[in-house]
């Protein structure tokens, strides 16, 4: 699996809804500002996003962006899903020479040992960290920021 920049990207935008649509909708400028993210990027993200239901859209003038969901139901997961597509490392038991059963039996065992448990632990990770969690830990340390005194 790849953490892409359009990953942390999405993320980094979703925390920041989560956390500035509490009152309403939150304009894609907004979150592009406080974020030092690119407008049109955004757009190209959060098209993903609204397609996958993580996010709708209020049209016109005044319009922006809301949660489709409340965030403790939105997971890692599903973000990683909607923008980058299936998340898991790819089963490659068919490559090699399939006439030589010593290869055969050694991509058998990378298969089950290495990829599937990757893929296990993987899946377990993302859709146990939720929208929610990631606003909490966001929200800590924007506190512990504002406590850290400079001389």
């Amino acid at each position: 699996m790849k953490f892409s920049k359009k990953s942390r990207y999405g993320i980094t935008a979703l925390i920041d809804l989560s956390v500035y649509s509490k009152s309403g909708h939150v304009s894609l400028n907004s979150i592009a500002q406080r974020n030092n993210i690119s407008v049109q990027y955004l757009e190209q993200v959060f098209g993903a996003l609204r397609r996958a239901g993580i996010i709708q859209s209020v049209k016109g003038p005044q319009g922006g962006y809301l949660l489709g969901d409340v965030p403790e139901r939105i997971t890692v997961a599903e973000i990683v899903e909607a923008l980058e597509g299936s998340y898991y490392l790819p089963d490659e038991i068919s490559a090699g020479d399939p006439g030589d059963p010593g290869y055969h039996a050694a991509a058998i065992a990378i298969q089950h040992r290495i990829v599937e448990e990757v893929n296990r632990s993987l899946d377990q990770v993302l859709k146990n960290i939720t929208l929610a969690d990631l606003e909490k830990e966001y929200m800590n340390c924007c506190q512990a920021d504002q406590m850290m005194y400079y001389i």
